[in-house]
């Protein structure tokens, strides 16, 4: 199905407005910093031009968003699962403001609005049936609505905590297309990690090289049905870990989750640490290992044990152009899966970012091949060339 059905004019005009319409109402309480050197401006603004750069350097939050168009030529098993047609993979609108303590006690917020083939990824899944989910109700054929983040934040000195629905720590890949290098995602990112958590999250810098993380999640990809009184979750999992500064060049980063995972991983703990560095000049580096040891099996028999190896390694080769590799060792059981994937980042505008790759995955075996076919729904043995573009503003 291509962008052209399913009335994605009127869609995406219901997402302008319906996005405005959140960031708006909850800029009545949001404390503005008045210190120097503090309120600094999210990552994802972009100084070109922006949504937020209308508003004025007064704002007190801000908005912005991007659209992420792109092709593949086979499904990867994961995210990009509608091959040969050029796909809304994400229209994205966010409005908040980020709590700053360096300033004293300051309030916060943020909501992010998804439409795209990668919103039925992000929604709020791990709700078992036959509770309602929350947001999993605004499909429309291989397109969707989600609500990937909604969540208010009080900072105070070193001090922060937020409460709603949120990203996860885990893992080094996200949802949102502007925080990857590749247009694919690995399998990791998809079957090892959740992407959100609801609950309550606190940090805390310890210093200017360690930060502390510890809450509560109602487990893995939960939603506020979670806290119904009708509600059949049963969620409720530590969520914390430890971000470090290595001298100059590498920051390691280790999360652990505990407890009752939900549906469908049951109880267990995973474990995650990601280590980023810069060995030289224009060069960067990402190791990943992950481990996820669950009672139920979510995806058929032999998946309750999964653990990975990922690795990154990056070029700057001008300031409009980068390239990188993606090396990953997959296992579930005594199963392997492989992928690598090359690509390169492409910046004609400030604005706009084109991401051409190519990916190969295949198993360790035949039986391994069949085993995720069957289990996972990954096709092997095929190389797929993809690209998309993203549009931020």
């Amino acid at each position: 199905m291509s962008i052209l059905g399913n009335g994605l004019f009127a869609h995406f005009a219901g997402t302008v407005l319906f996005g405005l319409l959140l960031g708006a109402a909850p800029a009545l309480w949001a404390k503005e910093c008045q210190c120097a050197n503090c309120g600094e401006a999210d990552a994802a603004g972009t100084k070109a031009f922006s949504i937020a750069s209308l508003m004025g350097d007064d704002a007190p939050f801000t908005i912005g968003g991007w659209t992420q168009l792109g092709y593949h030529g086979h499904s990867t098993g994961v995210f990009n699962t509608h091959p040969g047609d050029i796909n809304l993979h994400q229209q994205w609108l966010y409005a908040g403001r980020v709590a700053d303590g360096r300033c004293g006690l300051s309030f916060g917020f943020w909501v992010d609005l998804l439409y795209g083939t990668d919103a039925q990824n992000t929604q709020a899944f791990g709700e078992p049936p036959p509770q309602r989910h929350w947001d999993n109700e605004w499909d429309m054929g291989i397109y969707g609505w989600a609500l990937p983040q909604a969540f208010v934040e009080v900072a105070y000195g070193d001090w922060s905590v937020k409460l709603g629905h949120f990203y996860t720590l885990i893992g080094y890949e996200a949802v949102p297309a502007l925080t990857n290098f590749f247009y694919s995602h690995s399998f990791t990112f998809n079957f090892n990690e959740p992407f959100t958590h609801s609950g309550v999250l606190g940090a805390y810098r310890a210093s200017n090289g360690v930060t502390l993380y510890g809450g509560w999640t109602a487990g893995w990809d939960t939603g506020f049905d979670r806290f119904s009184a009708t509600g059949h979750s049963k969620g409720s999992s530590f969520l914390g870990g430890i971000k470090v500064t290595l001298g100059t060049s590498m920051v390691a980063t280790y999360v652990l989750t505990a407890g009752n995972l939900g549906f469908p991983q049951g109880k267990g703990y995973s474990h995650s640490l990601v280590v980023h560095a810069t060995p030289a000049k224009n060069w960067a580096y990402v190791f990943q290992y992950d481990l996820v040891e669950v009672n139920a099996n979510p995806l058929g028999p032999d998946t309750n044990h999964r653990s990975a190896f990922n690795n990154y390694l990056f070029y700057t080769i001008t300031d409009t152009l980068k390239a990188g590799v993606r090396g990953e060792w997959f296992r579930s059981g005594d199963h392997s899966l492989y992928e690598i994937t090359a690509g390169v980042n492409l910046r004609p505008i400030e604005n706009l970012s084109i991401r051409p790759e190519v990916r190969w995955q295949f198993g360790g075996s035949s039986a391994d091949e069949r085993f995720f076919a069957s289990q996972f729904g990954v096709s092997t043995g095929t190389t797929i060339f993809g690209i998309d573009a993203v549009l931020m503003y």
